[in-house]
């Protein structure tokens, strides 16, 4: 194996050489005249916003976290990783981790570098990297992060993997210290930055928000340090208006700039458009239509239909959800809910990555908690209200009418002793943030809420448990084995019934 390693090496530079040697101005007649030979910053972050949400939507957050959350189900068995907690083949469990790094990651990274003596762009620019490594590390605990895409520029290809507890610290440290850095009298990434527009008081407003939903992840491994974190997020000042809600807008006009949920449901699942051509055997899912159909939910005509005569339908009473954890094909699968094409669907839909809806209810549960000053009560209410508000970016098919949110809150009250609140709390979390499974995975991890009754297929993964993270690729084995070795070490089993840190048990 070493003579081969060596002898590899010596064709490489050997080759190298040769091509110097020889060059006789080819080097001149291949360089790309509509190319640029260096990055360039404000267009590498949008494309680095694009790949945030591009990276793996239906292995990920339809299949794994919106199957295991019961929004989603499938008869199938090869897409059934979080309908069934089955992993027989493919590369779901690893897809978002081997997407994720050489993409999002290394761009946002590239344009932190590049854009350094700009305080605006490189505050930003920490802010979404703090997004994008905060969700790879939920998902699977430990991850290189400190060397993390550090190949180019420090020529470090085997990077140790952090431990979730330093990771979490230093995502903290990032949304503080750019939060703070921001100054509204200098430039930024203005129309390249497709979320806000380069509006400085909303990202600083995103930055605490942000800082409040990781803070309150620490709730279960180390309430203090939650306390003090969530304490200085709602002093900073967190979204609590929809105006401030914080979207990603997609044009819909090329297969790189669509919305990246209509486009993966879409071409993996809903496209036949007919209730019964569904790729992967794909339907919303049982629990999910049973609680919104049991409380009159409004929302749900937005989100479901089902097709009748070869058209939608919206009405209550029709939908239906699929069971969770079925083998076969039921016989009613041509009248079960799924997405609402003139809302979820479409490939301008924004996806909304922050609203009001949520921190009002994180700001519910300091409030249960004793961690915050407002009536939570009261917060509650809002938070259903701005929920609801939401899907009218979706276009005229997601309005809802104030008489409709009023008659739903009234019914809604949060009522009852804390652990009651924490699970209205938790139940109306997991409804609000539909389409971000990924943090309603992590939501439900830390609080319980909802209760969802798992699944026990023979030949599962999990022993009939939900999965609580996902698994690094094979590749890291091969590659990167020692950093690998001391991450399982540390953390556990590479399984899929580990506990990352802050899902302490």
């Amino acid at each position: 194996m070493k003579m081969r390693f060596n002898y590899l090496i010596y064709m490489a530079v050997t080759a190298t050489l040769a091509f110097q040697s020889c060059d006789k101005g080819f080097e001149q007649m291949n360089i790309n005249p509509d190319a640029s030979a260096v990055a360039q910053p404000e267009f590498l972050f949008s494309k680095a916003l694009l790949d945030v949400w591009g990276n793996s939507y239906f292995s990920t957050d339809a299949l794994f976290a919106g199957g295991s959350m019961q929004h989603f189900a499938t008869y199938k068995d090869v897409p059934g990783i979080g309908d069934k907690y089955y992993f027989q083949q493919g590369t779901y469990p690893y897809d978002y981790f081997t997407t994720g790094y050489p993409t999002a990651a290394v761009e946002m990274a590239t344009v932190i570098t590049a854009v350094d003596s700009s305080v605006n762009k490189k505050s930003i620019a920490r802010i979404m990297r703090a997004y994008i490594m905060h969700r790879m590390t939920d998902l699977y605990g430990d991850i290189p992060y400190s060397e993390a895409v550090k190949g180019y520029t420090g020529n470090i290809f085997t990077p140790k993997y952090d431990a979730q507890a330093d990771i979490y610290a230093d995502l903290l440290k990032e949304l503080d210290e750019s939060a703070q850095a921001l100054d509204a009298s200098q430039p930024t990434f203005g129309a390249g930055d497709y979320i806000y527009s380069g509006d400085v008081t909303k990202w600083k407003k995103f930055a605490y928000s942000m800082m409040l939903r990781i803070g309150m992840r620490l709730t279960k491994v180390d309430e203090t340090l939650a306390q003090t974190w969530v304490t200085k997020a709602i002093s900073g000042g967190v979204i609590t208006s929809d105006a401030d809600v914080a979207t990603m807008k997609y044009t819909g006009t090329s297969t790189t700039n669509r919305n990246p949920v209509a486009a993966s449901l879409l071409s993996n699942d809903y496209g036949a458009a007919n209730g019964t051509g569904n790729t992967e055997g794909g339907k919303y899912a049982k629990t999910f239509i049973d609680v919104l159909k049991s409380t009159n939910d409004p929302r749900m005509g937005a989100m479901a239909v089902v097709w009748t005569g070869g058209k939608t339908d919206t009405t209550s009473s029709l939908q239906q959800g699929m069971p969770n954890g079925l083998l076969l094909k039921p016989d009613n699968f041509g009248s079960l809910s799924e997405p609402n094409p003139a809302t979820i669907l479409q490939y301008t839909a924004p996806f909304i990555v922050m609203s009001a809806a949520e921190t009002k209810l994180l700001l519910a549960e300091a409030a249960v908690r004793g961690w915050y000053a407002g009536d939570a009560a009261t917060t509650f209410s809002e938070a259903i209200a701005s929920s609801m508000h939401n899907w009218s970016l979706f276009g005229a098919a997601g309005v809802i009418t104030s008489d409709r949110v009023a008659t739903y809150q009234a019914a809604n009250p949060l009522t009852g002793t804390t652990d009651q609140k924490l699970a209205q709390i938790g139940t109306q979390m997991w409804i609000a943030m539909f389409l971000d499974e990924q943090e309603i995975h992590a939501n439900w991890r830390r609080t319980g809420y909802p209760v969802l009754t798992p699944v026990n297929i023979p030949g599962n993964a999990t022993g009939g448990t939900i999965p609580r993270r996902l698994l690094y690729p094979p590749s890291e084995e091969s590659v990167n084995s020692v950093s690998l070795q001391a991450a399982v070490t540390r953390q556990g089993p590479n399984a899929m019934t580990t506990h990352v840190w802050w899902d302490s048990k």
